[in-house]
C-alpha cells in the first residue's frame, strides 16, 4: 500500500482520501455524505475513484453498512495523517488570510453576481475580515486598465497584453422555461416546436434571432414578446412565465421554478475567464481573491447533465 501511494503521490487527490476517511469513520456512505455535506452518489464516486487510483478494494458491504478490507485498514492511518496535515495547512492559511486587508473590486454579469457570488463573498470576508469587497453587477466590459475593476469574470478572453487571464471552465447554457409557462403552454420537447412558443429577449431582436437561428430555433421577431437589457430583469421575466430563453445552467439549475426545454438542443458551451491586471503578482489581497474565485468557479460551473423536464 505504501509503495502504491508513493507511486501516485504527485497526483494524489486529498478530496478522495477525505471521502474514504469519512466513510471509514462513519461506517456508511449516507452518514459520510451528511458529514461532508455531499450527496451520497458523489461520495460513492469519490471512494470508487480512490479504489481505482490505488488498484485496491477498500470496503466490503456488511448488511446496510460498509467494513474496511485489509487494504482499507492499511490506508486508514495514512488518511488520518493527511487530514492532520491538511488541518495544519488550513490553520496556517487562515492566520495569513486574516492579515490580508484592503479593497478589491470584482465585476461579473448581473446573473452571476446576484445568484452565484454572494456566498463566496461571505466566505472571503469570514476568512479575511480586513477585505473590502465591491461586487459590481455589470454585463459590460469594464476597463481593468483604468482600475474600474480589479478582477473581472467574463466569457471573452482579453486581447490586451498586460492583462492576466485564466480559463476557469467551459460552462453550459440551455433553453429554460418557468413551470408556470409550461403549465399554460405545454413543454416544448423538440426544436421544431419553437415557432409555436414565446421567448424572452436579452438583446436587440436581430442579434438574438441570428444567434437562435444558428442553434436551429427558427423563430421570428413575433415570438419575442418580452425583453430586457438587464440580465436580472430578463431572468425575472422568464421566471414570471413570460417565455423561453437561453440561461446558464449555473445557477439556473438550482431554481425549482425553471425546467429545461427542447430535448434535442445540445447544451451551448461558453468559456469562463477570470481576468485581472499585473498587480496580481504584487498584491496579496488580489492574489488571494483571484485564487479563491478560480477555485469556486471551477467547482461550481462544470457541465452537469440535466434530465429532460427536471432541474
Amino acid at each position: 500500500m505504501r509503495k502504491c501511494m508513493d507511486s501516485t503521490a504527485d497526483s494524489f487527490d486529498w478530496a478522495l482520501a477525505r471521502a474514504f476517511l469519512a466513510t471509514a469513520e462513519e461506517g456508511s456512505l449516507s452518514a459520510a455524505a451528511r458529514k461532508l455535506g455531499l450527496t451520497q452518489p458523489t461520495l460513492g464516486r469519490q471512494v470508487a475513484a480512490l479504489e481505482r487510483a490505488l488498484a485496491v478494494t477498500l470496503f466490503d458491504r456488511a448488511g446496510r453498512g460498509l467494513v474496511l478490507t485489509d487494504a482499507g485498514h492499511d490506508l486508514l492511518p495514512h488518511a488520518r495523517a493527511m487530514r492532520d496535515a491538511a488541518n495544519r495547512v488550513s490553520l496556517s492559511a487562515s492566520r495569513q488570510a486574516r492579515d490580508i486587508a484592503g479593497p478589491v473590486r470584482i465585476t461579473a454579469s448581473e446573473i452571476l453576481a446576484t445568484h452565484a457570488l454572494p456566498g463566496l463573498v461571505a466566505q472571503l470576508r469570514a476568512d479575511a475580515p480586513g477585505l473590502d469587497i465591491d461586487l459590481v453587477a455589470d454585463d459590460s466590459l469594464r476597463d481593468l486598465h483604468r482600475r474600474e475593476a480589479d478582477i473581472a469574470i467574463r466569457h471573452v478572453r482579453p486581447t490586451e497584453p498586460d492583462l492576466i487571464a485564466r480559463l476557469i471552465s467551459n460552462a453550459t447554457a440551455r433553453a429554460y422555461a418557468a413551470t408556470s409557462y409550461v403549465a399554460r403552454h405545454g413543454r416544448p420537447r423538440l426544436i421544431a416546436d419553437a415557432p409555436a412558443h414565446e421567448f424572452v429577449g436579452f438583446a436587440a431582436n436581430d442579434q438574438m434571432l441570428e444567434f437562435l437561428h444558428g442553434l436551429g430555433l427558427m423563430i421570428t421577431a413575433d415570438n419575442i414578446r418580452s425583453r430586457s437589457s438587464s440580465g436580472n430583469a430578463a431572468l425575472a421575466l422568464i421566471r414570471a412565465g413570460l417565455g423561453i430563453s437561453l440561461l446558464p445552467d449555473h445557477p439556473c439549475r438550482g431554481f425549482d421554478d425553471l425546467v429545461p426545454v427542447f430535448d434535442d438542443l445540445a447544451p451551448v458551451r461558453f468559456p469562463v475567464w477570470l481576468i485581472t491586471h499585473r498587480e496580481l503578482h504584487t498584491s496579496r489581497r488580489i492574489r488571494f481573491v483571484f485564487d479563491r474565485l478560480a477555485a469556486h468557479l471551477d467547482s461550481t460551473m462544470a457541465d452537469v447533465p440535466l434530465a429532460p423536464g427536471g432541474g
